[in-house]
């Protein structure tokens, strides 16, 4: 393998249909498509703020290296990515990827991060900033993920989650065979127009969760004091512990929790209407 080190690129394509390569301590500037149409590449300890560097290739490490804010669109259209212990600063970071492993990496502008990629393991992952990361992706396993970007996991297929902390919004939509495992998940609408989606011993905080919602599974979660009109039009069973504030008008299933505040059911319950809606001790 070539080694390249302490070097700086700049300019158009520097670095195109390079195979066999390792990159030790190299900047890549001001310009665009440094490192494209290649593979076989490492790179460790670089620094990267020119555009569009990492586009076309094919089976590639990246460790201890720095995306500044001019790396914008820097992994696209590649695969065979396994990436460790770096600071992203740039947005609209992988795009139409599969077979990536990340671990221990800080995306802090998050925008429109990891669309239509499949095939992702990651650990230890922070999300910062932007808007709709994880769109349109598939079989997704994550343990460890911090974020506070907007509208997380849209129309996203067999993903699996585990210590999660998610400050957001309008998160899960639309996805189908999701299972999220003791996390913390915090925003509105979570969840609405998706199947098959499983939570195991999470704690939910947000205004109308979880509606629209197609077999639906909760075990041994708990909601926020704050959460009202949960359950609306769903396929819903759930096992709550503690206080559960307001359920408003489930379509069918079961619903067991410590205590609940108020049930609502009214004209607009969609069929079958049959969901059974229980405290543990019979009273509510």
């Amino acid at each position: 393998m070539e080694i390249i080190s302490n070097q700086h690129f700049e300019g158009e394509r520097p670095l195109f249909e390079r195979h066999n390569l390792r990159l030790e301590q190299v900047t890549i500037g001001d310009g665009e498509s440094a490192i494209k149409e290649c593979s076989d590449i490492e790179a460790e300890g670089c620094r990267l703020w020119g555009k569009y560097p990492f586009w076309h290739v094919h089976g590639f490490r990246i460790s201890n290296c720095q995306f500044d804010a001019g790396a914008r669109s820097a992994l696209w259209y590649s695969d065979h990515l396994v990436m460790s212990d770096t600071r992203i600063d740039a947005p609209k970071m992988f795009r139409e990827m599969h077979d990536v492993k990340l671990e221990n990496v800080v995306v802090n502008d998050a925008d429109e991060a990891f669309w239509r990629c499949r095939d992702l393991n990651i650990r230890h992952l922070e999300l910062h900033d932007g808007t709709y990361p994880f769109m349109f992706c598939e079989n997704v396993f994550v343990d460890g993920l911090k974020s506070d970007s907007k509208y997380v996991f849209q129309y996203c297929k067999n993903v699996e989650i585990h210590h999660a902390h998610i400050v957001t919004k309008d998160s899960f939509w639309e996805c189908e065979n999701v299972t999220i495992c003791n996390s913390l998940l915090d925003g509105e609408y979570l969840a609405w127009h998706s199947r098959n989606v499983r939570l195991v011993n999470c704690h939910l905080a947000g205004e109308q969760l979880l509606c629209y919602a197609d077999h639906l599974v909760l075990e041994n979660c708990s909601f926020d004091a704050a959460c009202d009109r949960v359950f609306e039009y769903s396929d819903v069973e759930a096992d709550i512990r503690g206080h559960i504030e307001n359920i408003k008008n489930p379509s069918s299933g079961y619903i067991v929790a410590d205590s609940i505040g108020s049930v609502t059911i009214d004209q607009n319950i969609k069929q079958p209407a049959n969901c059974v809606i229980e405290t543990r001790s019979g009273i509510r």
